[in-house]
């Protein structure tokens, strides 16, 4: 934990708020991590300063894979963006580290209305009483495959009624060696695959009350099974160093692959792709075994930096960006489902070429994302173990058990 250094240097910074409000030229960093939602940031910004014309905004765009770490070395060093993007995985760190600000009483003199968001994302970063980010979007997911393997291979389209055994079924009948075409991939991306199917079987990444790991239980190791059943029992997904050569998403809008489990924020980079665009579509989330349809759900939110020098430009900022008018661009761009409520149909007909109403459809059986106060700790630990089941090289069940053991060792050393 970085508790420490965010306090000292937030206690060595003197007052963050620059005051003067609409009289001082200012400019804030506004830190994303994804390209395909650029262009829709852009939009609000300029939107914002049209209103704000005393307030220039620069987005910095660094890759998910190294956002956090350039994250928390600016933060802590005081020299972070001024607002970020926030996700439930790391808002408690964050939240409790000192590193961004709880707007509370910005909320209240504003008069912004928290009850505009889905419940379940203001939930996630309302910690110990008080609010620290302005919900943004919130994750849906369905079953993309390919139209023109599956009607090459006589195979039907995936629907409602699928369940897991669909899904092997469909693989088996789409795998084609010969043309180095496999009928599913199974990334060992926990969002994007055993996050998705743990909970249609009951089991559990953590406990309810945070202080206990759920990867040993019998259910959960279920629910993992399902994903490396389809590389080393099937053989209908492409190998774990396969996928880390080649993006499994670029493996679908090439042609290589017949599905994959996608996320809600995507089918605006798999359009990007002519290839895609034309032989893509969406189906809903396949139920488990016994029809459970849940799933782990992630959302962000725009926080605000409790070292900056611009507190009242950046507080203008977070409100625009938490508007209705923010969450219409961002629902007609089809760059993801607003948190805002009452613009996913705005998203689901953004992109006729796809059926994205399904990724809305999917948000009702959507559970809370797994996080505790140091989610990190162990969550990247799990991903470097679950390696060894991905390659064959040890049983899900001894993973698991590994995985549990030092997840719990790590909870309990967490701040509570």
């Amino acid at each position: 934990m970085l508790v420490a250094p965010f306090l000292a240097a937030a206690a060595c910074s003197g007052s963050s708020d620059s005051g003067g409000g609409d009289d001082k030229q200012v400019t804030l960093t506004y830190a994303i991590w994804d390209q395909a939602q650029v262009a829709a940031m852009k939009q609000i910004i300029s939107e914002f300063h049209s209103q704000h014309p005393n307030i220039d905004v620069q987005v910095q765009v660094t890759p998910w894979e190294s956002y956090w770490t350039k994250l928390q070395t600016a933060v802590t060093a005081g020299t972070g963006p001024d607002v970020f993007w926030m996700t439930m995985v790391y808002a408690k760190y964050y939240a409790t580290g000192g590193g961004i600000a709880p707007l509370d009483d910005q909320i209240k003199s504003s008069k912004m209305d928290m009850g505009a968001y889905v419940p379940a994302v203001t939930k996630a970063y309302t910690i110990d009483g008080k609010v620290f980010g302005v919900p943004k979007d919130v994750n849906g997911f369905g079953l993309c495959y390919n139209k023109q393997l599956f009607d090459a291979a006589k195979v039907k389209y995936p629907d409602e009624s699928w369940t897991w055994s669909d899904v092997i079924a469909a693989a088996q009948k789409l795998t084609n060696p010969q043309k180095g075409v496999y009928g599913f991939v199974a990334p060992e991306a926990d969002e994007l695959s055993w996050y998705l199917t743990v909970p249609q079987v009951g089991g559990q990444i953590i406990s309810p009350d945070g202080k206990s790991s759920g990867y040993d239980q019998p259910a959960t190791v279920k629910g993992i099974q399902f994903w490396t059943d389809m590389i080393t029992k099937y053989h209908v997904s492409p190998t774990l160093q396969q996928t880390t050569d080649t993006d499994p998403l670029a493996m679908l809008t090439s042609g290589k692959v017949a599905m994959r489990y996608c996320g809600s924020w995507e089918p605006e980079e798999i359009a990007a792709v002519p290839y895609g665009k034309a032989h893509i579509d969406i189906a809903p989330l396949p139920a488990g075994p016994d029809g459970n349809r849940n799933y782990y759900s992630n959302g962000l939110a725009n926080s605000m930096s409790a070292k900056t020098q611009h507190r009242e430009q950046a507080w203008e900022f977070l409100q625009f960006l938490g508007s209705e008018r923010a969450a219409e661009i961002q629902a007609k761009t089809g760059t993801v489902i607003p948190a805002y409520e009452g613009h996913a149909e705005a998203y689901a007909k953004a992109m006729p070429e796809f059926d994205l109403q399904v990724f809305v459809d999917q948000l009702k059986y959507a559970q809370p994302f797994p996080a505790s106060t140091d989610t990190a700790a162990w969550r990247d630990d799990a991903t470097k173990q679950f390696a060894e089941a991905w390659t064959g090289k040890a049983s899900v069940d001894e993973v698991s058990r590994s995985v549990a053991s030092k997840m719990n060792d790590a909870l309990s050393k967490e701040k509570k």
